[in-house]
């Protein structure tokens, strides 16, 4: 029998899927027209895009946590464990990255930092950097976890079975995205396929999945 959840959840379900899609949809342009205006690939991307970037992050991380406890809500009791492991995994996602990029648009614009010899190898996306490094545990590894967990959740129908797929490539490409730190850190861009690229395919599916999901009452 196909899962069934609350109103309230399909709800939930719905509108944080469709944010997530049009959210995703303005930082991949924002994106973009950052990366066309470097002059060079190891040139970081600067105001103000940069700063619109920040900000995207920040508002998407509560976007993607209420559709994991979306897809917690929708999974089978057989399948309640790992919706349970993706909706964790992606917690920590939006609050290691959310605290990072709030420091990184806050604490790092300030004067008193400005001069400070060792800023960038604390705060900077210039790699090395810890700030770089804390990114990428977020997103290349809490990430991949997260849709990996989740991508069991869904099988049976087509619908179902497409939204499986996509998880499982996103979360592989957002995996291979941690070859950037062994070989060349030009590598993560194929991590950014799996986040940026991938997963707000899937989320439109789910959107379509919950939106024709029959909701009950507990």
């Amino acid at each position: 029998m196909a899962p069934v959840f609350t109103a309230s959840a399909r709800r939930l379900g719905v509108v944080s899927a469709g944010r997530h899609v049009f959210l995703s949809v303005v930082y991949a342009i924002t994106l973009v027209v950052g990366l066309v205006s470097l002059q060079s690939p190891q040139q970081p991307i600067g105001d103000p895009l940069f700063s619109i970037l920040e900000i995207l992050i920040i508002l998407t991380m509560p976007v993607m946590v209420a559709l994991m406890v979306a897809v917690h809500a929708w999974a089978s009791p057989e399948t309640k464990t790992f919706s349970l492991m993706a909706l964790v995994f992606m917690g920590l996602l939006a609050g290691l990255t959310c605290s990072l990029h709030f420091v990184i648009l806050t604490v790092s614009r300030q004067a008193a930092f400005a001069g400070l010899s060792w800023l960038p190898l604390f705060l900077s996306f210039k790699w090395p950097s810890i700030a770089y490094a804390l990114d990428i545990l977020a997103w290349d590894v809490f990430f991949p976890l997260s849709v990996l967990f989740a991508a069991l959740v869904f099988s049976g129908s087509r619908l179902a079975t497409s939204i499986r797929v996509l998880m499982i490539v996103s979360g592989v490409l957002a995996l291979g995205g941690l070859s950037g730190v062994i070989v060349d850190i030009q590598w993560r861009n194929i991590g950014i396929l799996g986040y940026v690229g991938v997963f707000p395919v899937a989320a439109l599916l789910l959107a379509i999945l919950f939106y024709r999901a029959t909701p009950r009452e507990a």
